[in-house]
């Protein structure tokens, strides 16, 4: 890693008035004594390293890059540091430092980390990394590269249909960003062919390695019903929301109470997975206010960072919409049910979304409850999971060997002998009420 000439410590009231890309930064920066810049090979335990910088500018992006990092584990040739960028209005998004912090990463300020080469970026969002100086392994943050929605909420029907593997997300000022990306599908190398050929020499057909490790973690579906709390003979009824307002609590705010009073306590538990954007948009004190009753009465939140891979692979049915959990849901059999859906003119043909809305039952909110999860579940040879697992990945059980070789190639360095795998996912804790969590009678 190097350290550009003359750059040091900035504390002056016009240091960095404004940061890469025109974002503001705080007037006064502070550089972080770690593996990096001036005399940092008096400081380090060992010289020579390979330098490895982990960019999470949001959870999402941050728990696909927790499932990648094992892979460079116990080799002492490789450092691993970690920072958060802004969003491109120069905002930064709740809990991801934290998210850092909790996993006890050296978190190097953006403005220092911007200043530094490292020998291997490792990005699962194309947020701000054109700004970096290193060489960049660029993955999907969700299920594959192609976005189920043609185009942003917000750019209006009249707006030109977009995805991961444009150009204008691979390539910045005539650059292609990415000297490695590796794609979940065979069929997105064929739309990248199209959408940007420049970057078909740096695409690598890797699979999907958090589908990998759900199907790794179905041998031990009880233990993570246990760790739920779950008794023999009830089933667990998993609701997936993600973060738009056509999403599953964005039209339907009172269905997880409907589910908690209609469903009777001895034979069913209740989870909740919500996307990670709506605990950073609004605050894990504004999510626990609102769904407060339920907690009280016994929902099995699971919180943004982890555990909602073990509560699917718990699961005996989902009710969910076009995001990707619900997808991976399905994809490991697990009965799904939609509760919301894209308009037909934001949806992507051939997406996983569309494929969900051709396969899945649809929940009716104008009928009883109990009755349709139960049509659901009897209904589970039908709901074709291995189409969708075919749909997610190419290269099923396959992603971590290929990941890793391709992270040691860019880092230069043979890898390491043992074999690489996709473990299970831990076991599931569910976020309690502050006032303490009331179970229902029965559970």
């Amino acid at each position: 890693m190097t350290f550009p000439q003359g750059m040091g410590t900035q504390t002056g009231p016009d240091a960095g008035a404004r940061g890469v890309g025109g974002c503001a930064v705080m007037s006064e920066e502070r550089w972080l004594n770690g593996p990096v810049g001036v005399d940092a090979r008096s400081r380090v335990l060992r010289t020579g390293c390979r330098s490895v910088l982990v960019v999470v500018p949001f959870v999402v992006a941050g728990t696909r890059l927790m499932d990648v990092l094992p892979l460079l584990e116990a080799d002492h040739r490789v450092v691993v540091m970690f920072t958060v960028p802004p969003a491109p209005n120069g905002a930064m998004c709740d809990g991801a430092e934290e998210f850092v912090r909790a996993h006890g990463g050296l978190l190097l300020p953006w403005h220092q980390a911007v200043q530094c080469e490292f020998d291997l970026v490792l990005a699962a969002s194309d947020s701000a990394v054109s700004h970096l100086h290193g060489k960049v392994l660029l993955l999907p943050h969700g299920a594959g590269s192609m976005r189920s929605r043609l185009r942003s909420r917000s750019a209006g029907p009249q707006a030109l249909p977009v995805h991961e593997l444009d150009r204008a997300t691979l390539m910045y000022r005539g650059r292609l960003v990415p000297s490695a990306l590796p794609l979940t599908h065979d069929d997105e190398l064929a739309v990248l062919r199209e959408s940007c050929p420049e970057a078909v020499p740096v695409a690598v057909v890797a699979g999907d390695i958090c589908f990998d490790r759900m199907m790794a973690s179905v041998p031990f579906r009880d233990r993570y019903r246990g760790a739920l709390g779950l008794r023999e003979g009830q089933r667990l009824v998993t609701v997936t929301s993600t973060w738009q307002p056509e999403s599953t609590l964005g039209r339907h705010p009172d269905l997880l109470n409907r589910l908690m009073h209609e469903l009777p306590p001895d034979g069913y538990r209740v989870a909740a997975i919500l996307h990670p954007n709506i605990w950073a948009v609004h605050g894990p004190w504004q999510v626990r206010a609102w769904l407060a009753d339920c907690l009280r009465a016994g929902l099995l939140l699971l919180p943004p960072e982890e555990g909602w891979r073990a509560a699917l692979v718990a699961s005996d049915v989902v009710i969910g919409d076009y995001g990707s959990v619900t997808s991976y849901g399905a994809a490991i059999g697990v009965p799904v049910m939609l509760a919301a859906s894209l308009p037909e003119d934001y949806i992507r043909q051939g997406s996983l979304s569309e494929a969900m809305a051709r396969r899945a039952l649809r929940l009716r909110l104008d009928r009883p409850l109990a009755d349709q999860l139960c049509t659901a579940v009897e209904a589970q040879e039908n709901t074709g999971h291995v189409a969708m697992a075919e749909l997610i990945t190419s290269r099923p059980g396959r992603a971590a060997a290929i990941l890793r070789g391709t992270m040691y190639r860019l880092l230069g360095l043979p890898e390491p002998m043992r074999a690489a795998s996709a473990p299970p996912v831990p076991l599931p804790k569910s976020v309690a009420h502050p006032d303490g969590l009331a179970l229902r009678e029965g559970t």
